[in-house]
């Protein structure tokens, strides 16, 4: 088992960004180089984790209640799946983490930063992804991939007035963050974005092993 530490990366971006669709396409160009990688998504990736995805796009609940949710299936994922995968050498591939808190409840919800800021402080002080790929394109096109016939959870049916304050509050988080964060223009096709995506990776590859 290698001693060097994985790369921890994860993908943002408002519903309907395209996101979630690239990642077996980035997982296997991973893999194809020798790195395991573990999949995984937030809300979510453990047991326990998957109960409370259900809760919170399912079930009405105060905003507080709904951040802690949050920040609990985060620790539990954290502890369980992610911190040991990287310990051991892995790459994890997540589809959501923290930036997504501060976009939803923090813009979204309005909430403020301040209580995300705390709450990530106090679960997870020393970890944030190595690089965070943001799917970014405009809300009206955004929204027309959402009526494709599908249930929608209730952060997907809101209106348009809460996705402009969360992708306004992820491009905050982007701009403060330059060095972690890469804008993809996800309104192009997936031929495109993911060309894109494969030189970020080699170079991201290359660049790890040759530490």
């Amino acid at each position: 088992m290698t001693e060097k530490k994985g790369l921890f990366l994860s993908l943002e971006g408002v519903d309907g960004a395209g996101k979630s669709t690239h990642i077996p396409f980035m997982a296997d160009y991973i893999q194809q180089a020798g790195i395991p990688v573990v999949i995984t998504r937030e809300p979510g990736g453990t047991e326990l984790g998957e109960g409370l995805r259900e809760l919170l796009l399912h079930q009405p609940m105060h905003l507080k209640t709904e951040t802690l949710l949050m920040f609990a299936a985060r620790n539990e994922h954290i502890e369980t799946v992610i911190q040991p995968a990287l310990n051991a050498g892995k790459w994890v591939l997540c589809d959501r983490f923290s930036d997504a808190s501060y976009a939803y409840q923090g813009g979204g919800r309005q909430l403020g930063a301040t209580a995300i800021e705390i709450l990530e402080h106090w679960v997870h002080p020393d970890l944030q992804p190595d690089r965070t790929w943001l799917f970014d394109l405009p809300l009206a096109v955004a929204a027309q991939r959402l009526q494709s016939g599908r249930v929608l959870d209730r952060f997907e049916k809101e209106q348009e007035a809460f996705f402009y304050r969360t992708q306004r509050f992820y491009h905050q988080r982007a701009q403060a963050q330059p060095e972690r964060f890469i804008c993809i223009d996800s309104s192009q096709s997936v031929q495109q974005i993911q060309t894109q995506l494969q030189h970020q990776l080699e170079a991201l590859i290359l660049s790890w092993k040759n530490v």
